[in-house]
C-alpha cells in the first residue's frame, strides 16, 4: 500500500508493520525542485561543456549544438505544456510551491540569461578560436572574387529554383511558418509607381534539403571557410525581387507545440497507425511557442509577427547573429581534423562471444553483460542476426521502441519473419518525434508476416527485450536479451547502456509471460526476477527503499546507490528523504532531471547526487541496494517518473552472477568518485563543480581505459 498523508498531523504515515520510525513533518518550504528548472540546470551543463576549454574545439562547438537541440525539444514539449495548463486555467500550486505562470516566469528568465551565454559564447570565443585553426565562417564582405563568382553558381544552379518567396499582404495571407525551420523576413519599397504597394513585406523560407546551412567555399591552403545558406541568399535578393530595393533582411524562426493529440483508438491496429500518422501530421500545425530573429527586425514587422502567431511577450528571443544554433551539428560533419574533436575509441570485443562459434552458444556458458558503447553494440545485432538465420530458431519476439531508419535489427527481423520463424515484435509508435520511423518498421515488418502489435492500450511499451525460442535436442531453449536502452545501432554508439544476455530458463519464463501481456489478454502471473511498471514497479521500489531504512534502524548496513537520467516522482523521494532520516546512506548518479534536494538538515542530510555530462550520453540505469550486507543489483529500462511507474510498460531485472554484479559495482564507484565532469547538486538545487583534486577521475575516460585493459586481458589469456 502506498504512503498516504494524514490530514490531522500533515505528516507522512506508513500503512507497513513494525517500527518504521518517527513520521517526518512536511517542512514549511518546498522540499522539491521544480521540475522544468531542474531541465534547465541540465542543460546549463551541456552549456558548460561548451565553455570548457578543455574540450576539443570542435566538440565544443557540438556541444553548443546538443544545447540548442535540447531547447527546441523543451519548448515543443514541455514549455508548450505549460501553455497548455495556463489556457486550461490551471492555477493550482505544484508541489514545488509554483503555479503554472510562476514556472513559465522562472524558465523564461533562466532560458534568456542560458540563451545571451549561447550567443556569447559563439560570437566572442568559438568563431575566433575556428578562425585560429582556419576554420572561417564568412560574411559577405570577407569573399574573394573566386568565392563570390562559386556561391553565384550556386545560387543559380541550386538554391534559387526551391525558393518561393512569399508576399505578406491584402492579397496574399499570411504563410505558414514551419515548425524550427529558417526563414528570411524582406521588407522591400518599390521602385515604381503601381498597383503593388510601395512598401511590402515578404518571407522566404530556406530550402528543405539538398543544401547544408553551412556552404563550403574554395580557399588558399588547408583552411575551411564557410559561408551561411542565408548569407548566400542575402547576397542574390535583387534576383528575387526585380523592381524593388531590400530595405532589410532579418532571419526568423518559429518553434511549435509539438505534443500529439489523438484519441487511442481500440477498433484495431490500422485505426492506430492512421491515428496517430494523422497526431503526426497535425504535429507541424501545432500552436507557436516562441519566435527567434535576429535583431534589426523591424518593430512594424514583430507586431505583425506577434499578432498573426498569437504569441506572448515571454515568447520572443531576439539573438544577435546566427539564429538556430543547432545546425552547427552541420557544420562539425563537415570538417575533418581529428584533434580538434575526442580521439577516436573503437567499442572493444567481449570475450565470451569472441570465444564462441555463435551467440548462443555463448550465452549459455553463463549470464553476460556488456557495457555499451564501451563495448560493442554489434553484438546484439549479432544475437538478432544468428536468430534469424538458424534453422532451429522457432521463435523471436521482440520490443522496438525508437528504431533508426536503417536499423540492422529491424532488417535482421524481416529476414527471420521471411525464412519462416515465427515473428512477434511490439512496435512503440508513440515514442516521441521516432513516430514516422517506427510507422515505417512496423509496415515492412506486417508485410513480411511478422506478428506486429502495439503494446496495451493507453500505455506506452518503454521496456528493451528480446526473446529467442531454440530447439535443441528433444527440447527448447529460451535465449533472453534485457537492456536498459534501445534497439538503435546509431544512439548505441554514444548513449551508455548496459544489456544482459541470459539462457536461465527462469528469465525465459518471466519474458514468455511479459510478450504473452504484450500481444494477448493475460494476467501475469508471479514472476521469478521481472519487476514490471505499471503493474508492481513503484510497490517495489518503495519496499527496497523501506528495507533499506529497517537494516539501517537495527544497526546492519544500509546503503542505497542509484544510477538513473531523472528523478521526479513526488513519493519515491518522499521514501528517499525518509530512509535519509532513519540513517540510510544514499548516492546518486542522475543525468538530467532531479527534483529531490540533497543535504537539507533534518531531511536529506545523507543523501549525496551527482550530475555527469561528458562526451556519451549516460542512459543506464543501475540500483544497488546493500540489503543488510548482502547486496542486491538491478538494471531497468525505467527512470523514476511518474510517467514510467504508471503510465508506461517498464522492466526491472536482477544482475546474479557475482562477476557480472562486480562490473556494475565498478561502474557505481567509477562514476561516483568522477571529479573532472561530475557536479554535485546543492540543497539550493544548484550544481557545482567539485574542486580539483590530486588524483583526476574522469569517469568516462576510466571506463574506455578499463574496457581497453579487459580485451588485452582476454586475448592475452586466449594466446
Amino acid at each position: 500500500m502506498d504512503s498516504e498523508r494524514d490530514p490531522r498531523t500533515s505528516t507522512l504515515v506508513h500503512p507497513v508493520p513494525g517500527d518504521a520510525g518517527p513520521a517526518i513533518p512536511a517542512p514549511a518550504i518546498p522540499v522539491l525542485v521544480n521540475r522544468e528548472l531542474s531541465w534547465l540546470a541540465f542543460n546549463a551543463r551541456v552549456l558548460e561543456e561548451a565553455q570548457d576549454e578543455s574540450v576539443p574545439l570542435l566538440e565544443r562547438v557540438r556541444f553548443l549544438a546538443i544545447f540548442s537541440s535540447n531547447l527546441d525539444e523543451f519548448f515543443m514539449v514541455r514549455y508548450a505544456g505549460i501553455w497548455r495548463q495556463i489556457d486550461a486555467g490551471v492555477t493550482k500550486t505544484g508541489p514545488d510551491g509554483l503555479t503554472p505562470h510562476k514556472v513559465l516566469e522562472a524558465i523564461s528568465a533562466r532560458t534568456r540569461e542560458l540563451v545571451t551565454t549561447q550567443h556569447s559564447l559563439l560570437r566572442e570565443a568559438l568563431l575566433p578560436a575556428l578562425a585560429a585553426e582556419g576554420i572561417r565562417l564568412l560574411r559577405q564582405r570577407d569573399l574573394s572574387d573566386a568565392q563570390r563568382t562559386f556561391l553565384d553558381t550556386t545560387f543559380r544552379s541550386r538554391i534559387l529554383p526551391v525558393l518561393t518567396p512569399m508576399a505578406v499582404d491584402p492579397a496574399h495571407p499570411f504563410p505558414w511558418l514551419a515548425n524550427r525551420a529558417l526563414c528570411l523576413m524582406v521588407q522591400l519599397e518599390s521602385l515604381e509607381d503601381g498597383p503593388i504597394p510601395a512598401a511590402s513585406q515578404c518571407i522566404i523560407h530556406m530550402p528543405a534539403g539538398g543544401l547544408p546551412r553551412f556552404i563550403r567555399v574554395p580557399s588558399e591552403g588547408a583552411g575551411f571557410a564557410f559561408v551561411l545558406i542565408e548569407d548566400v541568399i542575402r547576397m542574390h535578393l535583387d534576383r528575387l525581387f526585380t523592381g524593388f530595393r531590400v530595405l532589410s533582411c532579418r532571419a526568423i524562426r518559429v518553434t511549435r507545440d509539438a505534443e500529439l493529440d489523438f484519441e487511442l483508438q481500440e477498433e484495431g491496429a490500422d485505426d492506430l497507425i492512421s491515428t496517430i500518422e494523422e497526431a503526426v501530421r497535425n504535429r507541424r500545425m501545432g500552436a507557436a511557442v516562441r519566435l527567434q530573429y535576429e535583431r534589426g527586425l523591424s518593430q512594424a514587422q514583430l507586431d505583425l509577427l506577434v499578432s498573426e502567431l498569437e504569441l506572448d511577450p515571454a515568447d520572443l528571443y531576439p539573438v544577435d547573429g546566427m539564429t538556430a544554433l543547432t545546425d552547427l551539428s552541420q557544420l562539425v560533419a563537415q570538417i575533418d581534423l581529428p584533434r580538434l574533436k575526442d580521439p577516436i575509441f573503437a567499442p572493444q570485443p567481449v570475450a565470451e562471444f569472441e570465444r564462441a562459434r555463435d551467440p548462443f552458444a555463448a550465452i549459455r556458458q553463463g549470464d553476460i553483460l556488456v557495457h555499451h558503447p564501451y563495448q560493442d553494440f554489434e553484438y546484439v545485432h549479432r544475437f538478432i542476426q544468428a536468430a534469424a538465420e538458424d534453422p532451429d530458431v522457432l521463435a523471436i519476439k521482440m520490443t522496438l521502441y525508437r528504431v533508426s531508419g536503417d536499423s540492422p535489427i529491424a532488417k535482421a527481423l524481416l529476414a527471420a519473419a521471411r525464412n519462416g520463424k515465427e515473428v512477434a515484435v511490439l512496435v512503440e509508435l508513440r515514442a516521441r518525434f521516432s513516430e514516422e520511423a517506427n510507422i515505417a518498421w512496423a509496415r515492412r515488418l506486417e508485410a513480411t508476416g511478422a506478428h506486429v502489435v502495439y503494446g496495451i492500450v493507453g500505455k506506452k511499451t518503454h521496456c528493451k527485450a528480446a526473446l529467442v525460442v531454440r530447439r535443441e535436442g528433444d527440447s527448447l531453449r529460451r535465449y533472453c536479451h534485457l537492456a536498459t536502452g534501445n534497439y538503435n545501432h546509431q544512439t548505441a554508439k554514444i548513449y551508455t547502456d548496459v544489456s544482459l544476455f541470459t539462457a536461465r530458463e527462469t528469465f525465459g519464463e518471466d519474458l514468455t509471460h511479459l510478450f504473452n501481456l504484450l500481444t494477448g489478454y493475460v494476467r501475469t502471473p508471479p514472476l521469478n526476477h521481472l519487476v514490471l511498471a505499471p503493474e508492481g514497479l513503484r510497490k517495489f521500489l518503495v519496499g527496497r527503499i523501506r528495507r533499506e531504512a529497517e537494516h539501517a534502524r537495527a544497526g546492519r548496513p544500509a546503503r542505497l546507490r542509484a544510477k538513473l537520467n531523472a528523478l521526479a516522482d513526488t513519493e519515491l523521494i518522499r521514501e528517499l528523504y525518509e530512509a535519509s532520516q532513519a540513517g540510510v546512506s544514499i548516492d546518486l548518479v542522475v543525468r538530467g532531471i532531479c527534483c529531490l534536494r540533497p543535504g537539507v538538515p533534518g531531511l536529506s542530510d545523507n543523501i549525496r547526487v551527482i550530475s555527469i555530462v561528458d562526451r556519451f550520453l549516460e542512459h543506464a540505469r543501475i540500483l544497488c541496494f546493500e540489503n543488510g550486507g548482502e547486496p542486491e543489483y538491478f538494471l531497468s529500462s525505467a527512470d523514476w517518473m511518474g510517467r514510467n511507474l504508471d503510465g508506461r510498460v517498464e522492466t526491472t531485472f536482477p544482475v546474479l552472477e557475482p562477476a557480472l554484479q562486480q562490473k556494475l559495482e565498478e561502474i557505481l564507484h567509477v562514476q561516483l568518485s568522477d571529479n573532472a565532469k561530475a557536479r554535485v547538486l546543492t540543497s539550493d538545487g544548484q550544481h557545482m563543480r567539485r574542486p580539483p583534486e590530486a588524483d583526476r577521475v574522469r569517469s568516462q575516460e576510466r571506463l574506455i581505459v578499463s574496457a581497453y585493459a579487459h580485451a588485452v586481458r582476454n586475448r592475452d589469456v586466449e594466446h
